[in-house]
């Protein structure tokens, strides 16, 4: 019998909160998707069949690192080996996998979504799509996993969308960033040919976001007085 009622109780709430965020944000729909966090040898992570913009705590399970259940009473997500494969790959705490619009639409016509804004160098710049497999498959998780060498994000051709990151908030925001990318592509390729920041450009963008600390905020400081 697995121990349901303390085993990652705050990261198991975690995951259900960011579930219902990311279907507020309309990333997510019914069912499909999923969502999981690491911490140390354990993965809170959603289970299969439930509602995840109105996911509770009691519906996200807690396996090891080898898909064993250890916590809770509900069989987890079907891309369990997606989510474990990325996190003995590349060491990272939290993945998050969706159906969102703009990104499984792009995954339809796209071998890539290059990097057409400097948002997209958070995402490690041009987002490859992994090859179609069918869902809950090694061959998918084994695709995806390759289309995130260097990358926080992928596409899954004819499938969705996954992010990664340190945390799980960084891994939500990283799959809203990549959704509203998504989006800009589109609309850009409706009017013309989207340009692309080249080698080049995307260098100077990294450049400057270090020298100016990009993304933090920085205190003015205090008016000097006036010399009497």
């Amino acid at each position: 019998m697995t121990d349901s009622s303390s085993a990652l109780g705050p990261q198991r709430a975690a995951v259900a909160e960011a579930c219902r965020r990311l279907g507020a944000e309309g990333l997510l729909i019914g069912t499909a998707g999923n969502v999981s966090m690491r911490v140390e040898d354990r993965v809170a992570i959603t289970a299969t069949g439930a509602v995840l913009a109105e996911l509770t705590p009691d519906q996200v399970s807690v396996v090891d690192l080898d898909g064993k259940l250890v916590a809770g009473t509900l069989a987890p997500t079907s891309e369990l080996d997606l989510h474990l494969g990325v996190y003995r790959r590349y060491g990272t705490g939290a993945v998050v996998h969706t159906h969102a619009p703009m990104a499984t639409a792009l995954s339809l016509v796209l071998d890539e979504l290059p990097c057409v804004h400097y948002q997209l160098l958070a995402l490690g710049g041009t987002v490859r799509v992994a090859p179609y497999a069918t869902f809950g498959t090694p061959e998918l998780a084994e695709s995806v996993i390759a289309a995130l060498e260097g990358r926080s994000a992928a596409l899954m051709a004819n499938h969705g969308a996954v992010t990664h990151a340190t945390t799980l908030d960084k891994a939500v925001e990283h799959a809203l960033l990549l959704e509203w990318a998504c989006g800009v592509y589109q609309h850009a390729a409706a009017l013309g040919t989207p340009r692309v920041l080249d080698e080049q450009r995307q260098l100077a963008v990294i450049e400057a976001a270090i020298a100016r600390d990009y993304g933090t905020t920085h205190p003015v400081p205090p008016a000097q007085e006036e010399k009497r």
